[in-house]
């Protein structure tokens, strides 16, 4: 097999990425650069799309690197759960530097720095996703955390940008060095960085009680680690970072950190879990129950005081996180092949019926920011009357991210909530269908000054073809997801199943 085929994704955006540097840097005039970069961007995430539709057929197995001729160390897994991801990624690069193009425009002459950057971060999120090794995963979320802090405080002479972009590094560098110790334990417990060796001798030490690592040690690891991974995912309480940095964050990036460091933080934490942890994951079924209940509980509740759309919807995301985390303690509860259909193809549903809610949602929000210059939600009075599309589009995004059908949001709760009920954990199941219910109260607030009260300026909202067009897409998908769901549904699977083998 041709490792540069099976590597073509991660190419193609590192390339493109250091091509639109350098385009930026030699263009005398920027205007055209500006007009011309974005579309780079967007060729360069929808070539990785193609790419890694082209390689999906030939996933199988590990590309290896070796870091010593005589012991050849896989790095980056190349199975249908890190093509996943990556086709998730590019379509999240693609959608947020489209979101992005108008609102960039009025505000800032960096364009191009802004799409390398969201390129990078793309190929961090890659490289996160399919990371099969202790080393390679720290490097990958280091080299999202810096990605993104820059982005955060893209808005240099914005106050609000920088104070968010400071705490951000500050809970992450904090966050990192905790995890590292997690991963000290696991080295010192075993003597390997690689997943499956890690798996391997964790379970040839089960067989053998004088040998055996203690289950406390094992336990303790798998809490240091989940303070680097909760701190990507928002899981509380390593959530501190999200809201203001959703707040002060240019809108486009709100929305990328929304979804982006979102997915790769889950996708490292079910390889971790399922690949170099088996042997021990009946033991933190509550540990995990327990910071999904917290999660949604938390976000949902705080949300319904919020006044500014950027920080509920911030909230919102953290509760979205506490939902997906169900489907993992589901499958921990009976870790099998047969039950990673039950839990782990949920997350990945609701992952991808989220990656087009919330990107809908943020688009609606960056068009409204534009026109009127604001983000609050008493701002959207009356906008049934300015934009009936945008009023009916938030409706839907709304009801996806509720989970009412006919949405991808009520497919995705449904498998996890699902994976729940069959293994009998109803106070989970019960808990993430009250905080769903909660929910309805801070999305519909948005809807009832939208459709029932009278704002101060009533002059049409006009966002032009590109953006509205974003829009219908976005739009398209929630809808798709559930009315034509089975296609959705196979793709998760099959996503899912592989990187148990």
């Amino acid at each position: 097999m041709n490792d540069l085929l099976l590597f073509s994704p991660e190419i193609i955006i590192t390339v493109v990425a250091f091509a639109i540097l350098s385009l930026d840097l030699g263009w005398q005039d920027k205007q055209k650069s500006a007009a011309v970069l974005p579309w780079v961007a967007f060729g360069g995430a929808i070539a990785t799309l193609l790419a890694t539709i082209y390689i999906w057929p030939l996933a199988s197995g590990d590309f290896s690197i070796a870091t010593d001729p005589a012991n050849t160390v896989p790095m980056l897994a190349v199975d249908k759960m890190a093509l996943f991801f990556k086709i998730f990624t590019a379509l999240t690069v693609a959608l947020v530097g489209l979101s992005a193009l108008e609102y960039l425009k009025s505000r800032t002459e960096l364009i191009g720095e802004f799409y390398a950057m969201t390129l990078f971060a793309g190929l961090s999120m890659m490289l996160l996703s399919s990371a099969t090794n202790l080393i390679m995963i720290y490097l990958a979320l280091e080299f999202l955390s810096i990605t993104s802090y820059i982005l955060t405080c893209y808005f240099r002479a914005d106050l609000r940008s920088t104070e968010a972009a400071m705490k951000y590094f500050l809970y992450g560098a904090v966050a990192s060095g905790v995890m590292l110790y997690g991963f000290s334990f696991l080295y010192g417990a075993t003597g390997s960085v690689d997943l499956a060796t890690i798996a391997t001798t964790f379970a040839n030490q089960t067989e053998f009680a004088q040998t055996r690592t203690p289950v406390s040690l094992i336990s303790l690891s798998v809490i240091l680690i989940l303070a680097g991974f909760g701190f990507k995912i928002a899981l509380v309480p390593f959530h501190q970072w999200s809201p203001d940095a959703y707040e002060g964050a240019p809108t486009p990036i709100t929305a990328f950190l929304s979804v982006g460091p979102k997915a790769a933080g889950l996708a490292v934490l079910i390889r971790v879990l399922v690949v170099a942890l088996p042997a021990y994951q009946l033991n933190w079924t509550a540990m995990l129950s327990f910071i999904a209940i917290l999660t949604m509980t938390l976000g949902n509740l705080v949300a319904l005081w919020q006044t500014n759309m950027k920080r509920m919807l911030a909230y919102s995301s953290i509760a979205q996180a506490g939902y997906m985390l169900i489907g993992l303690a589901a499958w921990t509860s009976q870790p099998t092949t047969n039950n990673l259909l039950g839990g782990i193809n949920g997350i990945l549903l609701y992952l991808f019926a989220y990656l087009f809610t919330n990107l809908g949602v943020f688009t609606v929000v960056i068009i409204l920011e534009n026109k009127m210059g604001t983000a609050n939600i008493a701002d959207y009075a009356g906008l049934i009357r300015r934009s009936p599309f945008l009023s009916i589009a938030l409706f839907i995004f709304f009801l996806s991210l509720v989970g009412i059908p006919p949405t991808g949001g009520f497919m995705g709760k449904l498998f996890v909530f699902g994976a729940a009920f069959n293994q009998k954990m109803y106070v989970l199941m019960a808990v993430g269908v009250i905080n769903s219910v909660i929910s309805v109260y801070y999305y519909f607030d948005v809807l009832r000054y939208a459709f029932f009260e009278t704002g101060a300026d009533e002059s049409p909202i006009q966002p032009g073809g590109l953006l509205n067009g974003l829009v219908a897409v976005t739009v398209a998908m929630t809808l798709a997801m559930a009315l034509y769901g089975q296609p959705f549904i196979q793709f998760s699977n099959s996503s899912a199943v592989q990187i148990f083998r």
